[in-house]
């Protein structure tokens, strides 16, 4: 290891950052196939840029991290001036609340993450070997810019638990959420997976696919060359659909579709209901090297149980397929719960420049800590898993 120093680099767009040295610290593993997961290379990430749906007046402004020691790329990360808390899903709104009632200003703060995806992921990004040392400077360099500007807060979202470890250690406040994801033992196909839910939630996984399937059309997986840039004309209705009424404004410009069709495709699953060969309800997936990444559902007609099958049970069925260890199904609810997806936990690092605030999110987090352990153990208990052989006799 050189004892060079480590020059960081802020960086107003990836497109002054070249995409193999990014990737290779971003996603190395895919020298010999896919990343990780898509959502912090290049491509992706230079989508949302080229698409404007981050940038000017989106609240969304980048700010790349780089570093390089004797003039080599050793460590990358996405950055954002944010000015607002939008499309986190961590939640801070009641710290920014609380700083500013304190005559604070919260905004804008530093977010190290990936816009509008709530997907676990490395965000402290090093070429091999240099972990520790590439960690360590983006965190200096972020902190570093935060202090000179006079800003509240840095934040790193959706980062690995080793990621977390490593932060607390240095500093950070560590702090943990909760998702549900599914998990792949070895299961053969559907069925072998069905075999090991208790008896009830067998036969009402059986029912709500039936139910969706005879919804008048047919259902299709399509991935790579087979979506077609029409395809992303309905998906994009599907999209608003589900934006306006979740979030008030989607995050995402038509654009991004067009570019995701030009240079994402190959790392997406779209799933679609077709009724008379027109699109009525889609799910898109991204797809990563152990991991489908459920993201978007939207649609244009109801009919019973085909937001189930369409987003969950495809998935899974797809993950099995490919041999994908588990199916991360995105932020929030408890519906899945049924369906086979199990609670887990989230992790975020968090830096705060006045000492007395950062001890007072300190003691929130120790509570709130306290409160998702249980609720993962108390949500895990009502999985529809069998505990016993017995379960199927009673």
């Amino acid at each position: 290891m050189s004892d060079a120093p480590i020059e960081i680099t802020a960086h107003p767009t990836i497109n002054a950052i070249d995409a193999a040295e990014w990737d290779a610290c971003a996603c190395p593993e895919a020298a010999d196939g896919r990343p990780d997961d898509p959502f912090t290379t290049h491509r992706f990430l230079k989508a949302l840029e080229d698409s404007r749906s981050v940038g000017p007046g989106t609240g969304w402004q980048p700010r790349y991290l780089t570093a390089k020691q004797d003039d080599v790329m050793i460590a990358v990360a996405p950055l954002y001036a944010k000015g607002h808390s939008q499309g986190e899903y961590i939640f801070d709104h009641n710290w920014a609340h609380a700083y500013e009632n304190a005559g604070g200003r919260y905004y804008p703060k530093l977010q190290i993450a990936v816009p509008f995806t709530p997907a676990t992921g490395r965000r402290f990004l090093t070429k091999p070997g240099f972990e520790a040392a590439g960690m360590s400077a983006l965190i200096q360099g972020a902190v570093q810019i935060a202090a000179d500007n006079e800003l509240s807060s840095v934040h790193a979202t959706f980062c690995t638990e080793a990621e977390a470890l490593a932060g607390a250690e240095m500093g950070l406040l560590a702090r943990i959420g909760q998702q549900f994801h599914w998990v792949n033992d070895g299961y053969a196909d559907f069925d072998a997976f069905l075999g090991s839910l208790s008896s009830r939630k067998r036969k009402n996984m059986r029912k709500e696919r039936k139910t969706a399937n005879e919804f008048g059309g047919e259902i299709v997986s399509l991935t790579g060359n087979q979506i077609k840039p029409e395809h992303w004309d309905a998906f994009w209705v599907f999209y608003q659909d589900t934006g306006n009424r979740k979030w008030g404004t989607p995050y995402l410009t038509r654009a991004f579709f067009d570019y995701a069709q030009e240079t994402l495709r190959d790392d997406m699953l779209m799933v679609l209901a077709l009724r008379d060969g027109r699109p009525v309800a889609g799910a898109l997936n991204f797809i990563g090297r152990d991991t489908l990444y459920g993201r978007y559902w939207g649609c244009i007609e109801h009919h019973d149980c085909l937001h189930f099958e369409v987003c969950y049970y495809r998935a899974i069925d797809y993950a099995i397929q490919h041999g994908l260890g588990k199916v991360e199904a995105g932020a929030q609810g408890e519906h899945k719960l049924a369906r086979g997806y199990l609670p887990v936990a989230t992790h975020s690092l968090h830096w705060f420049g006045d000492a007395g605030f950062k001890d007072a999110v300190a003691r929130y987090l120790e509570a709130e800590r306290e409160a998702i352990d249980h609720e993962i153990e108390v949500l895990t208990s009502y999985g529809p898993f069998r505990k016993s052989n017995m379960e199927d006799h009673q």
